[in-house]
């Protein structure tokens, strides 16, 4: 309960993405009318959708990778930020996350996505600006988190224009640029921890 209540954010937004989650997967209306969908957005005006998708997930083990990486990283941001600072980077990462996928299909009024990886993607790279040095694990690899950040980045573009792809790394891309900008934004200082712990170890001081 201590860990809970010193990270009331991060807590609520678990809690909010598993109560809906769990409640679409046995409501396929719910489920339908939340996720995101090309076609309904653009051209029912559904904008809505751009946020609740969000909060919705494919299964439990997606379920489960995203709330894992938010408790992992939300913490460490709601703590060194304050519990505003990190709403506004997690919610400006996911709405980006969905603009950008939105701008890549919209031509593809049939796409359809869901999910928080583009809110955790940038809470990640948010993470990174803070401690790019800290070890990473990339499918089980570690490594400083400047290079995981590095290739979550270039991965996600790449793959993000192969066609028939099962993941949305559109959304991946879009929340972890947007991730960074934003914590830049409301913590200016995330610049001069980053650029003292990088020249450090380059050798420049």
């Amino acid at each position: 309960m201590d860990q809970i209540s010193a990270f009331p954010a991060t807590a609520v937004l678990i809690a909010a993405n598993v109560a809906a989650s769990l409640f679409a997967f046995t409501n396929s209306a719910f489920m339908n009318k939340n996720l995101f969908h090309v076609g309904p957005i653009l051209h029912r005006r559904e904008y809505h959708r751009l946020l609740t998708s969000g909060f919705l997930h494919g299964g439990m083990l997606h379920l489960f990778i995203n709330m894992y990486v938010l408790w992992g990283f939300g913490r460490f941001l709601e703590y060194n930020l304050g519990t505003v600072k990190f709403l506004i980077i997690y919610f400006a990462a996911l709405l980006g996350g969905s603009l950008w996928s939105l701008l890549e299909n919209k031509n593809k009024p049939d796409y359809r996505a869901l999910g928080a990886s583009g809110a955790t993607s940038g809470i990640i790279l948010s993470y990174c600006l803070f401690l790019p040095l800290s070890m990473l694990g990339f499918f089980f690899i570690p490594m400083p988190a400047i290079v995981f950040a590095i290739i979550f980045i270039v991965a996600s573009a790449i793959l993000a224009q192969r066609e028939n792809k099962v993941i949305g790394h559109e959304a991946h891309l879009g929340g972890a640029l947007v991730g960074i900008l934003v914590t830049i934004a409301v913590e200016p200082r995330a610049l001069s921890i980053f650029s003292k712990q990088m020249s450090a170890v380059l050798g420049g001081g």
